[in-house]
């Protein structure tokens, strides 16, 4: 495959943007800079932030075993989307394909950036139908959508599945591994040299307990990289944001502790929902969430609302009739879902 066949004629010949920091590398603390109309008093924040996060890749690359140039980092995982639709999908013309049941901003940022979405709905144990996706596909087909573990269902898709997909759908798949780190399965990551048309995005908002800085990572090829480089805002992630993810990235042993302390909290969760009479199913989960069936999801989700506690009522999606996402909490929290719901067992 060649990455260059599938980039938008208007992105080939697009001249980027170079801002005042992208002119040279190698900062030190005795430079002057005088370059991008900054005010001058040292506030914390006063100058622009590094443009290629150069700090936090390399952490990044050392945790990962992922070379820099295949690294880009953005405002969210939802930024790192966008430009791949802005890089490689030509409006009124291209298409991507989704997997229903997932995660809802492939459709919307389909719908911004004027890209027709073809849906294949999973299976009803919510794997990929490789067949039907393969067989809908066609020469516009630009991105194929994989969330894995899936959002809402919770289940990691099947090795061989995706390999079948990696070698025949003649776009780009990107696997969303936002929920990876509480799976057993293994990254995709690793495989990243095998596959040119790979793309795996992932983020600091779950595992890593950052969601309030916005901060998604896209690993690929460092052609693709380098067309995503391109076009990204200049200044896309902003100081305060790199500093506090190098923070947290330098904090691998805590971070780990907290992954065990969800997982285990996780298996305490089902083992107590499964004596709850109107829940009928518990879907298996790689994630840090649960969905189960109830017999009425939007009666048992008014009644915990009013109870005070927010969960996600997932009904209205395709294989998800009567079903609830709830995500693993404290201990505490989690406690008092439990007795809640135990309550809920006489109303």
């Amino acid at each position: 495959m060649n990455i260059q066949d599938l980039i938008r004629q208007n992105i080939k010949a697009l001249k980027p943007y170079s801002s005042a920091r992208d002119e040279f590398q190698g900062v030190t603390d005795d430079m002057v800079f005088l370059d991008a109309n900054e005010n001058p008093f040292q506030n914390g924040v006063n100058r622009y932030p590094d443009p290629q996060q150069h700090n936090v890749k390399l952490l990044l690359s050392k945790i990962k075993n992922v070379a820099t140039q295949n690294i880009l980092l953005g405002n969210g995982s939802d930024e790192v989307l966008d430009l791949l639709f802005r890089a490689f999908c030509e409006p009124h013309q291209d298409n991507i394909i989704t997997l229903p049941p997932t995660y809802g901003m492939y459709e919307v940022l389909a719908n911004i950036n004027a890209v027709d979405s073809i849906k294949v709905n999973l299976s009803e144990r919510f794997e990929p139908k490789v067949d039907e996706i393969l067989s809908v596909a066609n020469k516009n087909s630009k991105l194929l959508f994989l969330c894995s573990p899936n959002n809402p269902s919770g289940n990691s898709f099947k090795t061989s599945d995706i390999e079948t997909l990696l070698n025949r759908f003649k776009g780009l798949v990107i696997i969303d591994e936002a929920y990876i780190d509480f799976s057993d399965e293994a990254s995709w990551l690793e495989k990243l040299p095998l596959y040119p048309n790979l793309v795996i995005t992932q983020t600091l908002s779950k595992a890593y307990g950052m969601a309030g800085i916005r901060l998604g990572i896209c690993y690929a090829s460092a052609d693709i990289i380098s067309v995503l480089n391109r076009i990204k805002a200049p200044y896309n992630v902003n100081e305060l944001t790199q500093l506090r993810a190098i923070e947290r990235l330098e904090k691998e042993e805590e971070v780990a502790k907290e992954i065990e302390a969800i997982k285990a909290q996780r298996n305490l969760l089902i083992t107590e929902l499964k004596s709850i009479d109107f829940i009928s199913k518990i879907y298996p989960t790689d994630a840090n969430f649960v969905m189960v069936k109830v017999d009425d999801a939007n009666k048992r989700y008014t009644q915990l609302i009013e109870k005070g506690i927010v969960i996600r009522n997932r009904t209205t999606q395709p294989g998800c009739e009567n079903a609830l996402r709830l995500t693993v909490g404290t201990l505490e929290e989690n406690t008092k879902l439990i007795k809640t719901l135990v309550a809920l067992q006489a109303v």
